[in-house]
């Protein structure tokens, strides 16, 4: 069984220096893990590689190391090299780290080579008849068995079993193989994009009622009530008018007893 690993450039979060991104790590050991007649070797595209040369002391004994300027699409010479070399199963991580990683690579070469896609996989074991068992992440711990046969495109999800040890003689014992594939003609995906100026939305209301009249729902929405509108906006007063005006005001709400019902408070 012949077997791809995807290998990205990734950057350390903290000192930037190159890295084999985890979940990468993690799908080699997945691979490992298929047997050990099966033929395991990684696979990049970029200007230098040097940044992946970390997987060799990872579980892998060869890597090819397919020569891209850098700001080129890797995905036309992926395809080109995968579709040379019709792997059963081309595994790669979600995503890289630290770089200009999107997370469409796995979905584009799918594309390109009409191959199946299986994302966020935490195991994987061979089967009878060359099938492969599946256990898809579905979050929060459930999990999906899918069979599958054929030639795939599998994505590892960081829930996978941890990266294997890394292995200084292994990796001084492993290979880097720089080859020149000429890309190969991969339509690109169309989307369907539409660009509008920006446009406030209207802010829903709540808590308005559903009965009453339109002026009720009207004054509800808006926040205001016949006994607030009356009141007048007083800009310095003099001390006795305000204290008129909250007078008047503590009797319309009801706090206080209209004027003539009782005494009348002092100011």
């Amino acid at each position: 069984m012949k077997i791809a690993v995807l290998l990205s450039a990734g950057l350390h979060p903290v000192s930037g220096a190159p890295v084999l991104p985890r979940v990468e790590a993690q799908a080699i050991r997945m691979a490992a893990g298929l047997g050990a007649s099966s033929e395991i070797f990684g696979l990049h595209a970029g200007p230098d590689a040097a940044a992946i040369a970390e997987a060799l002391g990872q579980g892998l004994d060869r890597i090819e190391h397919i020569a891209v300027a850098a700001g080129d699409d890797p995905v036309p010479a992926l395809a080109a090299r995968l579709a040379e070399l019709a792997p059963a199963l081309i595994l790669a991580g979600r995503r890289s780290q630290g770089g200009d990683e999107s997370g469409l690579v796995p979905y584009a070469l799918a594309r390109a080579l009409s191959l199946p896609l299986v994302s966020d996989v935490v195991a994987a074991a061979r089967e009878a008849e060359g099938a492969l068992r599946l256990d898809q992440s579905l979050g929060r711990g459930a999990l999906r068995r899918v069979l599958v046969r054929g030639p795939v495109v599998v994505t590892c999800h960081p829930d996978a079993p941890a990266p294997l040890a890394y292995a200084y003689g292994r990796a001084r014992r492993g290979r880097v193989e720089t080859l020149a594939v000429a890309p190969a003609a991969v339509p690109a995906p169309a989307i369907a994009m539409e660009e509008r100026p920006y446009r406030r939305r209207p802010k829903i209301v709540k808590g308005a009622p559903a009965g009453g009249s339109a002026a009720e729902r009207l004054k509800a929405a808006t926040g205001e009530s016949g006994s607030a509108s009356s009141g007048r906006l007083l800009i310095q007063p003099d001390p006795e008018d305000a204290a008129r005006e909250i007078l008047a005001y503590l009797r319309q709400i009801g706090v206080l007893a209209p004027a003539g019902a009782g005494a009348e408070p002092k100011i």
